[in-house]
């Protein structure tokens, strides 16, 4: 009787705990909270989750380099340049999709029908993006170097009014911007990420949250593991509550989830030897001046969970 009025009393004084902690979490475009709020994920939780939502991932990075979130989720070539910029972070938890989701879009008029036609061109991108990586390796498949390119850096906003404009030929993005841009403009595709890009994405934490609040992110990753697993068979309510938080239509966000096909994957060696390699092209294009060790950049116990 005693022991089990300890643990009631533990229990009880756990709960508490979790109660009075605050996980301050980034997002792009609401994808993580939508899936949450859309699979029952964020009922009943035992702490407060603030959001702070972003357009791109480079201003995610520097919130988290900042310490302003405990933690979000980016892409694996943002992550690299998060902790290339010396921020103390490391992801905790890993997510694969199919790389159609990102791709060099032109207009449905562009005289651009290959990564061979984009020699001089114009091409906008977010620097430190996973457009920006789709970039640079798609220029080095083509036997292109950057400077062959004009390169414009920019957030996802002010490329897609470039692009609309004429002041920019290209626009290398992601989803849900390229689902956007082929369904309400006609934009073509004319390289995207398979064969290129690892599809990889990560929930990348702070190391000051890991030290702190270790329970309450192992919870939060548990719940967007089984949000994006019970997402794969509700596309529809997916989308539908995605577009009620975002304002974007429910046609493309429903394309977005379907082709994206996001599923959660362990965090083992391959995943490090994956993210090793997209390192290494940065390097190889001088975006990163000195080699990057990004083994240090993980925390496995998460995925172990």
């Amino acid at each position: 009787m005693r022991l089990s009025l300890a643990l009631l009393v533990a229990l009880a004084l756990s709960h508490a705990a979790f109660a009075q902690t605050t996980l301050k979490v980034g997002d792009q475009q609401f994808q993580t909270r939508g899936i949450l709020e859309a699979s029952g994920q964020l009922k009943d939780l035992p702490y407060k989750v603030e959001w702070y939502n972003f357009p791109a991932a480079q201003p995610l990075g520097e919130a988290l380099n900042a310490g302003a979130i405990d933690l979000g989720g980016l892409g694996d070539a943002p992550l690299i340049f998060a902790y290339a910029a010396g921020a103390r972070v490391r992801a905790v938890a890993a997510t694969r999709t199919q790389p159609v989701d990102l791709a060099i879009i032109v207009p449905p008029d562009s005289p651009i029908h290959s990564a061979a036609d984009l020699k001089g061109k114009r091409i906008a991108t977010t620097r430190g993006s996973i457009g920006h990586y789709l970039l640079i390796s798609t220029l080095e498949r083509a036997h292109l170097k950057p400077s062959d390119v004009s390169v414009h850096f920019m957030q996802p906003a002010d490329a897609k009014a470039a692009l609309a404009t004429g002041d920019v030929d290209a626009w290398s993005t992601w989803d849900p911007y390229v689902a956007l841009g082929e369904l309400r403009d006609h934009d073509r595709s004319i390289a995207n990420g398979v064969g290129v890009s690892s599809g990889l994405s990560f929930e990348a934490a702070t190391d000051d949250s890991i030290q702190h609040h270790r329970a309450e992110i192992a919870d939060f990753l548990k719940r967007v593991a089984a949000g994006q697993r019970w997402a794969l068979d509700h596309p529809d309510e997916v989308a539908a509550m995605q577009s009620r938080v975002t304002g974007l239509p429910v046609d493309v966000l429903k394309v977005v989830y379907q082709r994206g096909n996001i599923h959660p994957v362990a965090i083992d060696d391959s995943v490090i030897a994956e993210q090793q390699k997209t390192a290494d092209t940065y390097h190889r294009a001088d975006v990163i001046r000195t080699p990057l060790d990004v083994t240090p950049s993980f925390d496995k116990e998460f995925s172990a969970q």
